[in-house]
């Protein structure tokens, strides 16, 4: 079962950015990818007017939906949509949210996931102050939904400093983690990798981590090395930065076999049992 993510160096050209995303997913799917996952804000990085996105999206006069679920249909691949701002379902007058959508291969969305921790952060960088809830709403859910590489949890970013999150995930039957970012430079060299890995062994589930990857609108920097890591928290693939397509595959008798071995999930006497996952 091969998986892909993505890498990409997003600017806010949402139309240059799907033709770039376009073919790095061609890649994948020429490489034998049967589910795909895109960086977070794929289609729009460093834009100002994301609450118009959001709307025009959901009023389907946007560019980045029809454009996804063609796709997704042309290539006979499953896509994890990163992010896209997004309002909720019948209220494109509200704010938008930090939405990754799950598209199967005819084109139809399988899941839908608003990210849960917005990244209200001061970082030690050339922008120094983020504050995501600016621009979006805090979502509720958690999100599992099966697919043809195997059950699986959305995540986006910042809730990868969160192992609740990640806990609920598997409680509820996840396999395999997708986690989209854009990582600041900052942030992502002292983090990013032993949060990946240490979500990974946690859980005991393949984290796929599509990223943001170099220079973009208004001197951000985001950090990439997207990466795959498998159960025992091996990377199986990373692309420091700059755009690519990386592919390794799951191999679930082996990932049954380090559950059998170390069943960590029969032996917790915790629970993240406040979070229920929607399916």
């Amino acid at each position: 079962m091969s998986l892909a993510v993505i890498q990409m160096v997003s600017q806010d050209d949402v139309l240059a950015n799907l033709a770039q995303a376009r073919l790095l997913l061609q890649q994948a799917a020429e490489q034998g990818a049967q589910l795909a996952v895109l960086p977070e804000n794929f289609a729009a990085m460093g834009r100002s007017d994301l609450a118009a996105i959001g709307r025009a999206e959901a009023e389907g006069h946007g560019p980045i939906l029809p454009w996804l679920k063609q796709t997704a249909r042309d290539l006979k691949l499953w896509i994890v949509a990163g992010t896209l701002p997004l309002p909720p379902a019948g209220q494109p007058q509200a704010k938008s949210h930090a939405c990754s959508l799950l598209i199967d291969e005819h084109g139809d969305v399988a899941a839908r996931y608003d990210k849960l921790h917005l990244f209200d952060v001061d970082v030690a960088d050339s922008r120094g102050r983020y504050r995501e809830s600016d621009d979006y709403a805090f979502g509720a859910n958690v999100v599992v939904a099966d697919t043809p590489v195997g059950r699986m949890g959305l995540t986006v970013c910042y809730d990868l400093r969160f192992p609740e999150l990640y806990s609920a995930l598997r409680e509820a039957g996840a396999e395999l983690i997708t986690a989209p970012a854009a990582f600041t430079a900052v942030t992502g060299a002292a983090h990013w990798q032993v949060l990946l890995r240490a979500r990974a062994i946690e859980t005991q589930c393949y984290i796929l981590a599509a990223a943001q990857g170099g220079l973009h609108p208004k001197g951000r920097e985001t950090f990439g090395h997207a990466a795959i890591i498998d159960p025992w928290g091996r990377v199986l693939a990373e692309q420091a930065q700059g755009a690519a397509a990386l592919l390794a595959n799951r191999d679930a008798v082996e990932q049954a076999a380090i559950r059998q071995r170390m069943p960590v999930h029969t032996h917790r006497r915790f629970s993240a049992s406040t979070l229920k996952a929607t399916t």
